[in-house]
Protein backbone atom coordinates (compact mmCIF):
# COMPACT_ATOMS: atom_id res chain seq x y z
CA UNK A 1 0.00 0.00 0.00
CA UNK A 2 1.53 3.37 -0.73
CA UNK A 3 1.98 6.54 2.15
CA UNK A 4 -0.45 8.01 0.28
CA UNK A 5 -3.22 5.26 0.93
CA UNK A 6 -2.11 4.65 4.20
CA UNK A 7 -2.57 8.40 4.93
CA UNK A 8 -5.88 8.65 3.76
CA UNK A 9 -6.94 5.51 5.54
CA UNK A 10 -5.73 7.24 8.96
CA UNK A 11 -6.79 10.28 8.42
CA UNK A 12 -10.55 8.41 7.51
CA UNK A 13 -10.30 6.22 10.88
CA UNK A 14 -9.94 9.64 12.97
CA UNK A 15 -13.41 10.89 11.37
CA UNK A 16 -16.57 10.64 13.29
CA UNK A 17 -18.80 7.51 12.65
CA UNK A 18 -20.90 9.35 10.16
CA UNK A 19 -17.73 10.35 8.68
CA UNK A 20 -16.36 6.72 8.28
CA UNK A 21 -19.40 5.65 7.14
CA UNK A 22 -20.00 7.89 4.27
CA UNK A 23 -16.57 7.55 3.51
CA UNK A 24 -16.87 3.87 3.31
CA UNK A 25 -19.79 3.93 1.66
CA UNK A 26 -18.54 6.07 -1.28
CA UNK A 27 -15.25 3.75 -1.89
CA UNK A 28 -17.95 0.28 -1.61
CA UNK A 29 -19.67 2.16 -4.29
CA UNK A 30 -16.58 2.98 -6.32
CA UNK A 31 -15.95 -0.97 -5.97
CA UNK A 32 -19.68 -1.88 -7.22
CA UNK A 33 -19.52 0.06 -10.21
CA UNK A 34 -17.39 -0.14 -13.53
CA UNK A 35 -15.70 2.65 -14.93
CA UNK A 36 -18.64 5.00 -16.24
CA UNK A 37 -20.91 3.03 -14.58
CA UNK A 38 -23.20 4.43 -12.00
CA UNK A 39 -25.22 2.18 -9.77
CA UNK A 40 -28.35 0.93 -10.35
CA UNK A 41 -31.41 2.93 -8.56
CA UNK A 42 -32.77 0.31 -6.12
CA UNK A 43 -28.99 0.29 -4.75
CA UNK A 44 -28.61 3.83 -4.54
CA UNK A 45 -31.52 4.15 -2.33
CA UNK A 46 -30.69 2.01 0.27
CA UNK A 47 -27.76 3.45 0.21
CA UNK A 48 -29.46 6.60 0.68
CA UNK A 49 -31.70 5.04 3.39
CA UNK A 50 -28.73 3.39 5.33
CA UNK A 51 -27.08 6.83 5.46
CA UNK A 52 -30.75 8.76 6.89
CA UNK A 53 -30.72 5.94 9.65
CA UNK A 54 -27.27 6.59 11.08
CA UNK A 55 -27.66 10.47 10.83
CA UNK A 56 -30.71 10.13 12.83
CA UNK A 57 -29.28 7.65 15.35
CA UNK A 58 -31.84 4.90 14.11
CA UNK A 59 -28.92 2.50 14.26
CA UNK A 60 -26.28 1.37 16.69
CA UNK A 61 -22.81 1.40 15.19
CA UNK A 62 -20.87 -1.48 16.23
CA UNK A 63 -16.80 -1.53 16.22
CA UNK A 64 -16.31 -4.14 13.27
CA UNK A 65 -13.22 -5.75 15.37
CA UNK A 66 -15.55 -6.35 18.15
CA UNK A 67 -18.08 -7.95 15.95
CA UNK A 68 -15.91 -10.09 14.32
CA UNK A 69 -14.25 -11.33 17.39
CA UNK A 70 -18.01 -11.82 18.73
CA UNK A 71 -18.67 -14.07 15.28
CA UNK A 72 -15.04 -16.17 16.01
CA UNK A 73 -15.90 -16.56 19.67
CA UNK A 74 -19.47 -17.92 18.27
CA UNK A 75 -18.18 -20.27 16.10
CA UNK A 76 -15.26 -21.96 17.78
Amino acid sequence: MSMTAEKIVTEALALPPQGRAFVAERLIESLEAGPGEDISPKWREEVRRRCREIDEGALELRDAADVFAKARAALA
